[in-house]
């Protein structure tokens, strides 16, 4: 080992002072812009090792950088996400308040533009659990002086008539459930009819001979003949016509959407009509028995019924 070292230790003072001459030489020469060469030589000796320092540098900060912005924009977006999602509710209530307020509208200017016809409004809280049955309960009753058989009314057209009074509701019975029966007539050529509900969506209009022309889209209004409607009010329109045994099968679009009732009007002016036990002979034996004699037409009720055949 002693060996090695004394054999070589000529050579490594040699190229100590090579080494020394050639950075002294560097020192003192002088290149262009009177640089010297020891600087060109620490510069080009430096620069690599900045240049790989700063790349280093560089990606190591973006790295992270971007990964605390990706943070913060996931946070960002969860915040922007829950605000828009209560501006979307917000605009869903702003909307529904919106349409409220014009129906609201549409029915107080229909009220106030028929103020001889004394009116209710009232909202709809319930519909019938039974498919069968074409009713819907309303947020007014005896309190607000509502009786059976007044009619309901939106400013389209008719909806139906009270069928049952409580304390603070009621029930209205639907013109499309089977059990109702309207007084109608054509606006056009005013032929009489009764329109009947059939348990489906559309009613019918009855007792119309097969002899009328009718036609689709043909208007039906009340004739006022049951007293519950006023005469003339929307029904609705013919959905379609064909001939029947023994009167015509006629389809009836109501012209209010009974599906879709949220308000309604309650009319509160009703006129009853009293019919008058005919003034008859009555033969001997039927007095006492109670039947009145052959041929002699029974007393009719105390209210039209509105779902007879028109006389």
């Amino acid at each position: 080992m002693i060996d090695t070292y004394s054999r070589h230790r000529p050579l490594a003072l040699l190229a100590i002072v090579v080494v020394a001459q050639v950075l002294l030489l560097a020192f003192q020469i002088k290149g262009e812009h009177d640089v010297r060469m020891i600087r060109y030589w620490a510069v080009a000796l430096v620069t690599p090792l900045e240049r790989a320092g700063t790349w280093s540098f560089s990606k190591v900060g973006g790295a992270w950088g971007g990964y605390v912005g990706l943070r913060n924009a996931r946070a960002e977006n969860e915040r922007m996400r829950t605000e828009l999602d209560q501006l979307r509710l917000r605009n869903r209530e702003l909307e529904s308040q919106a349409a409220e307020v014009q129906r609201l509208s549409t029915a107080l200017n229909f009220r106030n533009a028929h103020t001889e016809a004394g009116m209710l409004a009232a909202q709809v809280i319930g519909s019938s659990a039974d498919p069968t049955s074409h009713t819907l309960f309303i947020n007014r009753g005896e309190h607000d002086r509502l009786r059976v058989n007044m009619g309901v009314v939106t400013p389209d057209g008719i909806v139906g008539k009270i069928v049952e009074v409580l304390p603070n509701t009621a029930q209205v019975l639907l013109i499309n459930d089977k059990d109702s029966g309207v007084g109608a007539l054509f606006s056009a050529s005013r032929t009489h009819g009764v329109v009947r509900g059939s348990g489906d969506p559309e009613p019918r209009m009855e007792y119309v001979v097969n002899d009328e022309k009718v036609q689709a889209g043909d208007a039906i209004v009340t004739s006022g003949e049951d007293r519950i409607f006023p005469k003339d009010f929307p029904i609705g329109t013919v959905e379609s016509a064909k001939p029947g045994s023994p009167f015509q099968v006629i389809r009836v679009q109501p012209s209010a959407r009974l599906d879709r009732l949220e308000e309604v009007l309650v009319l509160l002016t009703q006129q009853e009509v009293v019919f008058k036990k005919p003034e008859v002979p009555v033969a001997a034996g039927a007095e006492a028995a109670g039947e009145p004699a052959a041929g002699a037409p029974r007393a009719k009720t105390a209210m039209a019924n509105p779902s007879a055949a028109p006389q």
